[in-house]
């Protein structure tokens, strides 16, 4: 049976700046943490980075040419705050030049830019300043988003302010897998804060300059089940994922609180991070976090099986691996005892399980608990694999078509049971930059020879197009 959309749903793709942009060092563009954190050994596989990228700060009318032939009707970029601020410093004029023609170049092709202020390339100079451990980097970042909006204001009307804040705290500053690589809980901590406090304050810049913005965030969520659901264990192995990697961000964006669990269960392993955190929470701080948003983004990659047993195999936290796929040191003091159970699913060349109906029942709970009246949208889903490239130059990725394919399904299903999803945007347009995997890892519809910078639509992409041009699945 084919299901149609409803009129006004946007189809479109994602991608970030570091991850495609190329360019590093031209045109006034200086080092991001991850310029300075690739070139750490062993940081990223191969030892790779993004210095080139897919050359799309060269190519991006070619790159919207293939957008523009896919049928998209909207798509997500970042702007690097290291090109648009070098060094945190005065606007770069060539840089912000750079988005302008971008953005019209998309108009003229009928597709909506939907402008991501920080997809994780925070300038280093203002690393080497504190970085997100630093309560002024909130400023800053405000500062920065308004010299966005001074030069894109009048044709980008959807803006996100952070994508993922929990990659670009825990990942980042406690785990030490991302950019810039801290292992610290108390880094993690306070990073997580100031990323909101930065969100809300951008937030509140960029009402009191253009009221008619929709204005959101993006988050990467998760589906936390516990393996028995009458287990006193298991039960409190998903309470734990779901308040660590969910709840942290969503209770005070939508609460205005963080979760009372969560924080004892870190007191419990570091009560000096916990206390140097909470002293880092200044009144008035989380009334600014909590401002209301036009939008809310949710990343969806797969949700995850959780015991509090040991069990055979499946110990690794999917959400925690280094380059070469091994669990590293948890984001999170209190995952100890959390044992993530194997189900049988198809994976991913992540190895991340395939789960659709994991979305639908994601963004139901998130319209339900949180959301209430605001609008939805799948910012990121997408899946990696191993492609293999025929004769003809053509990628017949089936299982990458059948991941879209249902996954879109699955958005469908959400908005047919009431949620107000208003779009999908698959990752990613372009094979990429996959941040700690470097080049190895493929998330693209549309592939990329990186040593010619040849675009090729793969079966994937005439799948997508396919049901753009029909609205249906």
């Amino acid at each position: 049976m084919t299901r149609s959309f409803p009129d006004g749903f946007l189809f479109g793709t994602a991608t970030a700046a570091y991850q495609i942009e190329g360019a590093a060092f031209e045109d006034g563009r200086t080092a991001s943490i991850w310029d300075a954190f690739s070139r750490v050994p062993g940081a990223v596989v191969n030892g790779d980075n993004g210095d080139v990228a897919c050359d799309h700060y060269h190519r991006y009318r070619d790159d919207v040419a293939l957008m523009k032939q896919l049928g998209l009707q909207t798509y997500r970029f970042s702007t690097s705050w290291s090109r648009v601020r070098p060094d945190g410093g005065p606007v770069n004029a060539q840089g912000i030049d750079f988005y302008s023609r971008l953005v019209d170049e998309l108009l003229a092709a009928d597709i909506v830019p939907w402008l991501t202020l920080h997809h994780w390339d925070m300038p280093q100079a203002l690393e080497e300043q504190g970085g997100w451990t630093s309560r002024d980097t909130a400023q800053r970042f405000a500062d920065y988003a308004l010299s966005v909006h001074d030069a894109l204001g009048d044709r980008v009307q959807h803006w996100t302010t952070m994508n993922e804040p929990w990659c670009s705290s825990f990942l980042s500053y406690t785990a030490g897998v991302h950019a810039p690589g801290r292992t610290s809980i108390r880094d993690g901590l306070l990073a997580s804060h100031h990323l909101l406090l930065a969100h809300g304050t951008a937030v509140q810049a960029l009402r009191e300059r253009d009221a008619t913005l929709d204005l959101g965030i993006t988050l990467n969520l998760t589906v936390a089940d516990a393996a028995d659901d009458k287990d006193p264990l298991d039960l409190d192995a998903a309470r734990r994922i779901d308040g660590q990697f969910n709840r942290w961000f969503l209770d005070p964006l939508f609460h205005g609180e963080y979760p009372s669990d969560i924080v004892r269960d870190i007191r419990d392993v570091d009560a000096a991070a916990v206390s140097d955190w909470q002293d880092a929470v200044h009144d008035g701080d989380l009334q600014i976090i909590s401002a209301p948003l036009d939008a809310l983004g949710i990343n969806y990659y797969h949700g995850e099986l959780l015991s509090g047993h040991p069990q055979s195999g499946g110990e690794g936290n999917p959400h925690e691996t280094d380059g070469q796929q091994r669990p590293t040191a948890s984001p999170f003091p209190s995952h100890e005892g959390i044992h993530w159970v194997e189900r049988g699913l198809p994976r991913t060349g992540m190895d991340w399980e395939v789960q659709p109906e994991g979305l639908t029942r994601l963004l139901q709970r998130v319209a339900a608990d949180y959301a209430g009246s605001v609008p939805l949208y799948v910012t990121e889903n997408g899946a990696a694999y191993d492609d293999v490239v025929g004769e003809d130059g053509e990628v017949a990725d089936a299982d990458r078509a059948a991941f879209l394919r249902e996954h879109v399904s699955a958005t469908l299903d959400a908005v047919e049971s009431g949620v107000d999803v208003r779009g999908y945007f698959y990752w990613s347009l372009l094979d990429n930059f996959e941040w700690a995997w470097g080049y190895g890892k493929r998330f693209g519809i549309v592939r990329v020879d990186y040593d010619t910078q040849r675009r090729a639509i793969k079966q994937s992409g005439r799948e997508y197009a396919r049901i753009i041009a029909a609205r249906a699945v």
